[in-house]
């Protein structure tokens, strides 16, 4: 039995980097590059930011801690006894303190982590966003108003102008996940456990999950998604969602260690990114010998089978017709699968069909969109309530997956643009934009660039191997990763050379 694991503007110009010989090119606005290559935000974030980031009476005074170290600047969460679940106070901090040192030549680095052992960030504080539904009659536009905020710093993030590396060593989930999934350094360490929990709590997955989950390779980020489900230790790298692997002891010292890196004045974004990604691989023991790849092999297959449909129903129908060594799995993941909000599955599933043709600055402007839906709606305060405050099993409505009928087009519901009044317009803090993460290549090999590579020639599995570990240099994770995907995507020819199926 396997585990259960938990359109916008034109982009004219092309820009590439990242490990040499693994790296996919993007498009990218023009302004986009330039920014991305080490200039100031826009001025309108300038101007803007201390509106937006405006602390307020009742925010925490130390649930982030700020440090300077030579050119690193590290993020700190503070509430390790709320897991570094992610509140307003936190970001109102975090924003303005990112935007400053956008613009400082003084900071090279940026370190985002956690405090205490159990958590990077478990989630955003959606207790609270609950309780306020229940209680204020203004409620669902405050928690609307709260998610404006969270997706403009998690788009600044994911278009920020330095190096931003993410500690993702412990729980990291949901509103932990938007502070780490769109940094170009996300390093995950035997303590991670990652998940996308929204559809358990009536929500969406979101903080950016329509851009980085249809993107992952066939249909394992449609099955986190819908299920949930979760990745430990190293299989978070495997996934792709981590870009290094690293034991939790070494963290320490790899601060201190990126901290005396010094960069010089006309290198660029790429190239310094390879001097971390080197520093990184310094500090790399070797990735669990009793940990393997989860989300490959036969379960990897079944995954593509059953959640590549655009229809819930099919979905359904087709984990019901898995025999043989998956069966207990589809058997497992039905029963999740109705244990879900019927609701967040279904535009979750419509929300992974439509995202992957979304920018990122797209992708916040809908999600904030969405978002406004689910508060006004029932599943979401009631799953909160129910899971994370009273621990009893949830009153959905719709009750069950079977009672929704795809003629009512219950999901399309959630993707429509209300009127700025009902919803203002989510103003993003630059206009930075693209389609692609910009910074691919960092990690292992993605499944497309072995499929590239083995098509473009003619090679023997061999070959494949040793040219991705060439142009990696041999990195860390490269060999079982590419493996993995060669014995399951090709076959090999009578005279000994790998073909693609």
């Amino acid at each position: 039995m396997f585990p259960q694991t938990m359109a916008s503007r034109a982009l004219p110009a092309a820009s590439s980097f990242v490990c040499r010989g693994c790296r996919p090119t993007l498009a990218m606005p023009l302004r986009a590059k330039l920014q991305l290559q080490g200039q100031q935000v826009p001025r309108r974030a300038e101007m803007s930011s201390k509106a937006v980031f405006r602390e307020k009476p009742g925010d925490e005074p130390e649930d982030v801690l700020f440090n300077s170290l030579y050119g690193l600047r590290s993020i700190e969460l503070n509430r390790p006894k709320k897991l570094n679940a992610l509140n307003g106070s936190m970001i109102r901090k975090i924003g303005p303190r990112l935007l400053e040192w956008s613009k400082s030549d003084m900071a090279n680095i940026i370190v985002m982590k956690g405090a205490g052992e159990k958590a990077f960030c478990a989630g955003g504080d959606v207790a609270e966003l609950a309780k306020m539904n229940k209680t204020d009659p203004n409620g669902p536009r405050k928690a609307t108003e709260y998610f404006a905020l969270e997706y403009k710093l998690d788009h600044l993030i994911a278009t920020y102008n330095k190096p931003y590396i993410a500690f993702m060593d412990g729980i990291t989930m949901g509103g932990g996940v938007g502070l780490s999934v769109h940094a170009p350094f996300r390093i995950a360490t035997e303590r991670t456990v990652f998940a996308m929990p929204e559809t358990t709590i009536g929500l969406f997955p979101d903080v950016g999950g329509s851009f980085f989950l249809p993107r992952m390779p066939g249909a394992t980020g449609t099955y986190l998604a819908l299920t949930s489900s979760r990745l430990t230790g190293a299989n978070v790298f495997y996934s792709g969602i981590a870009s290094h692997y690293l034991h939790s002891s070494s963290l320490p010292q790899l601060e201190s260690r990126l901290a005396e890196l010094r960069f010089k004045d006309h290198e660029t974004l790429p190239q310094r990114y390879a001097k971390i990604s080197a520093t990184i691989e310094e500090f790399c023991t070797g990735l669990p010998h009793d940990q393997p790849i989860l989300l490959g092999g036969e379960l990897r297959k079944a995954i593509d089978r059953c959640f590549s449909h655009d229809s819930v129903s099919s979905i359904i129908l087709a984990l019901k017709a898995e025999k043989g060594p998956t069966e207990a799995w589809a058997q497992e993941t039905l029963k999740t699968l109705y244990e879900r909000s019927p609701t967040s599955v279904h535009v979750t599933l419509r929300q992974m069909r439509i995202g992957k043709g979304w920018s990122i600055a797209q992708t916040f402007q809908r999600e904030h969109q969405m978002a406004a839906k689910f508060m006004k709606g029932h599943d979401f305060t009631e799953g909160v309530t129910a899971r994370l405050i009273e621990k009893r099993a949830p009153n959905w409505k719709p009750e069950s997956l079977d009672d929704i009928d795809p003629e009512d087009d219950i999901a399309n519901s959630y993707f429509s643009i209300a009127s700025p009044n009902e919803v203002p317009p989510l103003k993003l803090l630059n206009e930075v934009d693209y389609f692609k993460y910009p910074y691919e290549g960092i990690g292992a090999p993605t499944e497309a660039q072995v499929e590239a590579y083995v098509n473009e020639g003619i090679h023997s599995r061999d070959q494949v191997m040793n040219h991705f570990l060439t142009q990696c240099e041999g990195r860390q994770g490269v060999a079982p990763v590419v493996n993995e995907i060669l014995r399951r995507k090709t076959v090999v020819s009578h005279d000994g050379i790998a073909v693609w199926e």
